[in-house]
């Protein structure tokens, strides 16, 4: 687990304490965030409950909370990689602030982790994000079909993206 404040131009990546309830309530309870994470509650009560080889992350700007970074990292030298995923609240998306925590992350995971490849999975109907992920320097890689149920059950498909160490996008 990574318990290091990291700084990106636009904003801090800090480590999610157990006491961040009401923060992650409000990112998780805004409706364009829970359009693709669904029950607020149940994503609140994951993040604070960190397994072994994740990280969670609150994305602040200006000392608001806007969103949420999180990763995970393999640690199997046959398969190393790191796999990152965010939210930001509404009225902070289009600001830029969302490819910046994720550039953030990504140069912390290859620079101090030794990660040569990270991966991001955005649901394929979401253009906003794979737009972003995009800036960043990640590429599509597979379409995985019916990959994840959505919040009202129905399934969706999922577009699989990576990026290497060399493709990170200031």
């Amino acid at each position: 687990m990574i318990e290091e404040v990291l700084a990106g131009t636009q904003v801090t990546l800090r480590p999610v304490r157990a006491d961040d309830e009401a923060k992650l309530m409000e990112i998780f309870s805004d409706p364009e965030v829970a359009r693709w994470w669904g029950d607020p509650t149940k994503s609140v009560r994951e993040t604070i409950e960190i397994p072994e080889g994740e990280s969670h992350f609150l994305i602040e700007f200006d000392g608001e909370t806007i969103g949420y970074i999180q990763c995970y990292e393999e640690a199997d030298p046959m398969y190393r990689y790191a796999a990152i995923d965010i939210s930001i609240r509404s009225r902070w998306q289009g600001k830029g602030h969302g490819p910046d925590a994720i550039r953030t992350l990504a140069r912390f995971l290859i620079n101090k982790r030794g990660h040569h490849r990270l991966t991001i999975d955005p649901a394929a109907h979401n253009s906003r994000a794979i737009k972003a992920y995009e800036r960043v320097g990640f590429k599509p890689v597979g379409f995985m079909r019916q990959y994840e149920r959505g919040p009202a059950g129905e399934w969706h498909d999922g577009l699989l993206m990576d990026m290497l160490a060399d493709e990170l996008r200031d």
